[in-house]
């Protein structure tokens, strides 16, 4: 209802071009640099492209605030090497497939050339329905379980949403330290909050892309300064 679209979402994210074939726009994103790797992970036996893909999403819903995708945007550790950092982008990809029964769409970032040389992170784009093949073309069926109202998941026998998605990222953790782990390396990252860490430290405010662009051109905001002062008060505590 806001106007995005995922073609245009998922065009930018793999720096493709992606025409949408319900609107007759063309999501022209070839010339974007700092994408380092993508792929289409389905457990369906045929080839599917980002175009497919987006563009059954689009056409499958009717209303016009329908969610055609659901993204995860998961921080990738700078520790691992580049190829290490793809496995476990690619892992955590292949468990929501499994988990839901939807397509993937994977695209890995490097860090922005005005930002944190670390920030290499990955942009996970799934179907917000169960994926299937019908006389050879791509079929976006029944919701996914993720995407049900908690009263629907209720009488399936299923947790909350809140609980799922704490759920999810504790696999994410798992899959991470499990790399680091092997990799020889002592750092290991934790799904959980502060508080249920049991330790004394503030959360920061998420900033969103437009702090982050403010941010990279020397521009400070309340947030951005708010949350400098967290960090630098968090670092003292600890």
């Amino acid at each position: 209802s806001s106007g995005r679209s995922a073609t245009a979402s998922s065009a930018y994210r793999a720096s493709e071009k992606i025409t949408d074939l319900r609107t007759g726009l063309v999501h022209d994103y070839t010339k974007k640099q700092g994408v380092e790797y993508t792929e289409i992970i389905s457990n369906l036996d045929v080839s599917l492209s980002r175009s497919q893909v987006w563009n059954t999403a689009e056409m499958t819903e009717t209303r016009k605030n329908s969610r055609v995708a659901r993204e995860f945007i998961v921080a990738l550790p700078s520790e691992l090497d580049a190829e290490k950092r793809k496995d476990i982008a690619k892992e955590f990809s292949q468990y929501l497939v499994d988990k839901y029964s939807v397509v993937a769409d994977l695209a890995i970032h490097a860090p922005s050339k005005e930002g944190d040389d670390r920030n290499h992170h990955a942009h996970i784009m799934i179907t917000t329905r169960k994926a299937s093949v019908i006389d050879g073309e791509l079929k976006l069926l029944d919701k996914a379980n993720l995407e049900l109202s908690n009263a629907q998941r209720k009488d399936g026998g299923l947790c909350v949403t809140q609980d799922e998605i704490k759920e999810i990222r504790e696999i994410w953790a798992n899959v991470v330290n499990h790399s680091l782990e092997l990799a020889g390396m002592s750092e290991r990252i934790d799904h959980r909050s502060y508080e249920d860490q049991a330790l004394d430290l503030q959360p920061t405010i998420h900033e969103g892309p437009k702090v982050t662009q403010l941010r990279r051109k020397g521009i400070e905001t309340e947030i951005s300064m708010h949350n400098d002062k967290i960090k630098t008060d968090n670092e003292n505590q600890i």
